[in-house]
C-alpha cells in the first residue's frame, strides 16, 4: 500500500484530509508540525509527503530542507498545502525542490489528482532508471561475438498461423524478426492486387532489417507459408547492436548484398525466361532454400497459389506446367505437394 505522510497543524483539515486519503486506499501517517513530521518520515519512509507551509516548531520550508538533505528521504515527492497565494511563496517552494502546490480550500478530486500525478511521475522516473541499468548491462554484452545469438534468445517470441502476415508493405518498421521455426515469404503487390514473391525465408533467417537500416517504410509484405514461431527484436536493441558490434554489422551488410543479387536474378528471370523455365526455377529456388541436408530428395508442401507467386505467373498456368513436368517425370505433384525427381533436368531447362 502506498504510504503518505500528511503534515498539517490544523486539526480539522488534517483529519478530513487523512480520511479522504484512507478512503482512496492510501496508508496515512499524520503529524501536526514539521518536527514531528520529520521524525515520522525517518521512521516510515513515505512514498509521498503532503505538508502545510505555516506551522509551529518547524514550518513546511524547514521540513522540505531536512528531507532534501537526507539520503534516505530525498527524492520523495513533496506537495505543499497552503492558504497563501502570493507568487513569492510558490517560487520559494519550487526553488527549494517542492513538486507541487495545492491551495486551500481544495476539493477531493484536486487533492487525489495531484497525488496520482506525482506518484505516476516518480514511477516513470524509476522505470527509466531501471531501464538505464538494463541498457548498461546490454552495452557490456553487445561487443561479445555471440551478442546477436543472445539477442535472438532474449526477446519476445510470437506464434503465427499459416497465411498470417508478419508485417505489411507501407507500414513503419519497429522490430527485427528472427525465424525460430517455419517458413515465410515476402512479396510485393501491384495496383491490381497481383502478388509477386520476392523472398523466401527459413528457420534461422532474419526479416525486416533492410527497412530498419534504411529508416523507411516496409517495401514488401511478409507472410507465413506455414505455422511459425518468430522472435521479435526491438528496433532500439537492433540499432545499438549494429552500431557497436562490427561483426554483426558485417553480417547484415552481407545479407543486404545477397538480397540485392537475388532480386536482380529474379528480375532477369521474369523478363527473359519462358513460363516453363520460370516454373522450373521456382522449384529449384524452393529446393535450394528448404532442402534438408539429411534428406537429399527434396519435397515440399506448398499451395499452387504461393508457388505461382514465386514463378511470377497465374495459378492456372502453373498447374498446367506442373502437369507437364509430372508427365515428363521431372516431379511428382499432388494437391499442395511437390517432389523433385530430376533436379538436373530442371536446372538445365531450355528457355
Amino acid at each position: 500500500m502506498t504510504k503518505i505522510l500528511l503534515v498539517e497543524d490544523n486539526n480539522e483539515i488534517r483529519e478530513n484530509t487523512a480520511e479522504i486519503l484512507e478512503l482512496a486506499n492510501y496508508e496515512v501517517f499524520a503529524a501536526a508540525n514539521g518536527k514531528d513530521g520529520y521524525a515520522l518520515a525517518l521512521k516510515e519512509t513515505p512514498d509521498l509527503i503532503i505538508c502545510d507551509i505555516m506551522m509551529p516548531v518547524l514550518d513546511g520550508y524547514g521540513l522540505l530542507h531536512l528531507v532534501s538533505k537526507n539520503e534516505s528521504l530525498k527524492g520523495i515527492p513533496f506537495i505543499f498545502l497552503t492558504a497563501k497565494t502570493e507568487r513569492g511563496d510558490f517560487r520559494k517552494g519550487m526553488e527549494m525542490g517542492a513538486d507541487d502546490y495545492i491551495t486551500k480550500p481544495f476539493t477531493d478530486i484536486e487533492l487525489l489528482n495531484a497525488i496520482e500525478s506525482r506518484l505516476q511521475k516518480i514511477k516513470f522516473q524509476n522505470e527509466r532508471a531501471n531501464a538505464s541499468e538494463t541498457l548498461n548491462d546490454f552495452y557490456n554484452e553487445i561487443k561479445n561475438e555471440d551478442a546477436l545469438e543472445k539477442l535472438t534468445e532474449s526477446n519476445i517470441i510470437n506464434s503465427y498461423k499459416k497465411k498470417q502476415r508478419i508485417y505489411a508493405e507501407g507500414n513503419h518498421p519497429h522490430s527485427l524478426y528472427y525465424i525460430n521455426t517455419g517458413k515465410i515469404r515476402t512479396f510485393k503487390t501491384n495496383e491490381k492486387g497481383k502478388e509477386l514473391t520476392i523472398g523466401l525465408f527459413n528457420a534461422g533467417d532474419f526479416l525486416g532489417y533492410n527497412d530498419l537500416l534504411e529508416n523507411t517504410v516496409y517495401k514488401e509484405t511478409a507472410e507465413t507459408l506455414e505455422e511459425c514461431e518468430v522472435n521479435i527484436i526491438g528496433r532500439e536493441d537492433f540499432e545499438i547492436l549494429i552500431n557497436n558490434n562490427k561483426k554483426v554489422a558485417q553480417k547484415f551488410i552481407k545479407m543486404l548484398a545477397q538480397n540485392v543479387t537475388e532480386k536482380e536474378e529474379l528480375l532477369v528471370n521474369l523478363v527473359y525466361n519462358s513460363l516453363r523455365k520460370r516454373v522450373a526455377d521456382a522449384i529449384i529456388i524452393l529446393s535450394k532454400k528448404y532442402k534438408e541436408e539429411s534428406n537429399p530428395d527434396f519435397s515440399i508442401h506448398i499451395s499452387r497459389e504461393d508457388m505461382a507467386h514465386i514463378a511470377g505467373t497465374t495459378t492456372e498456368s502453373l498447374i498446367r506446367t506442373l502437369s507437364d513436368f509430372k508427365n515428363e517425370k521431372l516431379i511428382e505433384a499432388e494437391a499442395g505437394y511437390v517432389k523433385v525427381l530430376d533436379e538436373k533436368k530442371l536446372l538445365e531447362m531450355i528457355n
